[in-house]
C-alpha cells in the first residue's frame, strides 16, 4: 500500500489528501493558531483511515443484519450506522459501502475540530463533503444541473440540521442502479448524505427501458459490492413524459426519506429535468432551488453536465505546517488515474463549497 501524500493547494488556502482511492479537500477557517492545530490533527487521522478500512472491506462489503456489527475502525462504525437507518425495513439493499466517502469525510472533520475554536471547516471527499459551523457561521453551496439552467445556491447556517452533502448519480466511476445524472442530499451527516444520494439515485429509473443499457457490477468490477445487480451503463434519448416518471420515482424515495427524518433536502437531475424535495419550513434553503424558465423538449438525452458544489475563493493564509510544498490542485475525486474504487454501490460527481459567508 502507498503512502498518503498531503500537500498545499496553489492557492494557499486547502489541503489536499490523497491515499489510493480516497481524495479529500480540507479547508479550515478562523485563527491561524486553531488553523494549524487543526490542519495538523486531520492529517494525522489521515494517515491511518485507509489501511483501517481494508482491514474490514470483505464484511463492509456485505449488507448489514437487524444487529449492529462490531466493527473496529471508527469510520467502518460510521459506514454501518448510516448504511443500517436506511435498510432497517429490509426494502433496500445497501452496504456499509454506500457511506464510504461520506464516512470517511465525517471522521476526519471530526478529528480536525475535536478541541478546536474554529469559525468553519469542511472536508471534501470526492464531492461528499462535511460541514462544520460555529455559532453565527455558514457556508453557502452551489446547485448547478444542466446547462446551469437549473443552479441555484442555499446557504447551511450554524442552526440548521445539516452537516452533510453529497451528490449521486449514473456517470461517475462508481456504479448506480439508476438512471440520474445527479442526485445531490443535505442530511445531518455526510455518511447520511452519501447513503440517501445513493439510493435515491438508484429510484430514479425505468425498469425494462429499451434506451437504457445495462451490465452485471460484477463484470464491470469483479469485487463490487453490488455482485450481479444490473447497473446502468447507458442512457438513450428519453421523451419528456419518461423522464418525469423517472423522477417521480426518486422523488418518491426522497420524501419517504425526508419524513423519517433521514434527510433535510434532495434535488433530481435527469435529462435537464429537475425535482426538489424539501419541507416548506427548512430554513437553510434561503432561496428556492430553481427549475429550469423554458419548458423541456420532447426526446430528451441525458445531460453531460451534472449537479455539483462549485468551488470560489477565499483569503486565508496557509499555515506554517510539516507538509509537503503546494502542488497542482487534484479534483476532489480524480476521473483518470485514481486507485482502485473503495465501493461502486456510491458516485462520483463532485461537489465542492463555492463560498464562505461571515455570518447566518
Amino acid at each position: 500500500m502507498t503512502s498518503p501524500q498531503i500537500a498545499w493547494l496553489p492557492d494557499g488556502r486547502r489541503l489536499h489528501m490523497n491515499h489510493g482511492p480516497i481524495d479529500l479537500i480540507v479547508e479550515a477557517f478562523g485563527d491561524d493558531d486553531e488553523r494549524q492545530a487543526a490542519y495538523e490533527q486531520a492529517a494525522a487521522r489521515f494517515a491511518t483511515v485507509l489501511s483501517e478500512l481494508v482491514g474490514e472491506l470483505p464484511d463492509l462489503r456485505r449488507p448489514g443484519g437487524a444487529a449492529a456489527r462490531g466493527f473496529v475502525g471508527a469510520t467502518a462504525r460510521r459506514m454501518e450506522t448510516a448504511a443500517r437507518r436506511f435498510s432497517d425495513d429490509g426494502a433496500m439493499f445497501v452496504t456499509p459501502m454506500a457511506a464510504v466517502a461520506g464516512a470517511v469525510a465525517d471522521e476526519v472533520l471530526a478529528a480536525m475540530v475535536a478541541g478546536r475554536r474554529l469559525d468553519r471547516a469542511y472536508v471534501n471527499d470526492g464531492g461528499d463533503i462535511a460541514l462544520h459551523l460555529a455559532p453565527g457561521r455558514s457556508l453557502g453551496l452551489a446547485i448547478g444541473g444542466k446547462d446551469e439552467t437549473m443552479a441555484d445556491r442555499v446557504t447551511v447556517c450554524a442552526e440548521d440540521a445539516v452537516r452533510g452533502v453529497a451528490t449521486s448519480g449514473w456517470r461517475g466511476r462508481s456504479h448506480s442502479l439508476g438512471i440520474a445524472d445527479a442526485v445531490t442530499v443535505l442530511a445531518r451527516d455526510a455518511a447520511s448524505a452519501d447513503v440517501a444520494a445513493t439510493l435515491i439515485a438508484n429510484a430514479v429509473d425505468l425498469p425494462g427501458h429499451q434506451a437504457i443499457g445495462r451490465m452485471p457490477a460484477v463484470e464491470l468490477s469483479p469485487d463490487s459490492d453490488l455482485g450481479k445487480r444490473l447497473v446502468t451503463v447507458s442512457v438513450g434519448v428519453l421523451t419528456e413524459g419518461e423522464v418525469g416518471a423517472a423522477l417521480e420515482r426518486g422523488l418518491a424515495v426522497a420524501e419517504d426519506f425526508r419524513r423519517r427524518g433521514w434527510i433535510a433536502a434532495a434535488a433530481l437531475f435527469l435529462a435537464g429535468e429537475g425535482r426538489v424535495c424539501r419541507s416548506t419550513e427548512a430554513a437553510f434553503l434561503r432561496a428556492p432551488l430553481c427549475l429550469p424558465a423554458s419548458p423541456p423538449r420532447v426526446g430528451r438525452s441525458p445531460s453531460r453536465r451534472v449537479s455539483q458544489i462549485t468551488d470560489g475563493a477565499g483569503n486565508a493564509a496557509a499555515p506554517k505546517l510539516p507538509i509537503s510544498p503546494r502542488v497542482g490542485e487534484m479534483g476532489g475525486s480524480p476521473e483518470g488515474g485514481a486507485a482502485k474504487r473503495l465501493s461502486d454501490s456510491k458516485r462520483d460527481h463532485r461537489s465542492r463549497v463555492f463560498r464562505e459567508s461571515k455570518h447566518a
